[in-house]
């Protein structure tokens, strides 16, 4: 690997690092040198991730509920116990909520707006002692937050709260990135479109949906998991340096 998207001798959070987006960007990681934490609520699935991406390199579990503020304490303080620094918080973790307008529930709106954008601040909340110790001006600390094109298109599919939350959430990254950008911590957004997920598995799993959703991408076709990795490496490493607060979609031209 190039010495400039090495992650040799860093060390990365990603939530919601089990599976789909988290977890590309997990195995990137690690691949690139990094030992990686990965976090998720159920501890089984963090501690099989953990071992099958410790086959490539150093991946480590801590599981955590961060649907609450009791939760992300709690990983604060044991991840605080493990390590002195951490150079690269990915705030993965999130989730969806869809029904139909006239009978779309409040508590979609709380879930959803809680895990999106709520406990992502408290994350970096909870955190920031840490990557204060890991940012110098040489190599910043990197926060990377996983928004959505949904954040930036009107193409909502009843998901009335997602869309909305990843906006907040592009619009706190950026608050914060002018903030933290003098403390040596960068703050950017990878707004991904369709990558294979628990979330999009019933487009993938129905032909003509899947027909469907992919003619509206210009490119023709779902990104990739390697090009997630990519990308986010491309940002936690020294090709990132010089870029906080930029929203960055990845997603075959969709939000054209």
């Amino acid at each position: 690997m190039h010495p400039y998207f090495s992650l040799q001798g860093r060390t990365a959070l990603v939530t919601g690092g089990t599976r789909g987006i988290g977890k590309m960007i997990a195995q990137g990681f690690v691949e690139a040198g990094a030992t990686v934490y990965i976090c998720a609520r159920d501890p089984q699935a963090c501690t099989d991730t953990a071992a099958e991406l410790s086959a490539l390199g150093d991946c480590r579990a801590l599981p955590a509920n961060l649907a609450n503020e009791a939760g992300i304490q709690a990983l604060g303080a044991q991840l605080a116990s493990q390590i002195e620094r951490l150079d690269i918080l990915v705030n993965n973790a999130g989730t969806t909520w869809g029904a139909p307008l006239e009978s779309y529930p409040a508590q979609g709106w709380e879930k959803v707006l809680q895990l999106n954008v709520t406990s992502v601040f408290g994350c970096i909340q909870q955190l920031l002692p840490l990557l204060r110790k890991a940012g110098t001006a040489e190599t910043p600390a990197r926060v990377i937050n996983i928004g959505s094109v949904a954040g930036i298109s009107s193409f909502g599919e009843q998901a009335y709260a997602y869309g909305p939350s990843k906006a907040a959430l592009h619009q706190l990254s950026r608050i914060l990135a002018r903030e933290l950008v003098s403390q040596h911590i960068n703050v950017n957004v990878i707004a991904p479109g369709r990558f294979p997920s628990k979330m999009t598995r019933h487009i993938a799993e129905d032909e003509q949906a899947l027909a469907a959703d992919t003619a509206q991408i210009p490119m023709g076709r779902w990104g990739r998991e390697a090009e997630m990795a990519a990308l986010a490496i491309s940002l936690a490493s020294t090709a990132g340096a010089y870029m906080t607060g930029a929203i960055i979609p990845i997603d075959g031209g969709f939000s054209l």
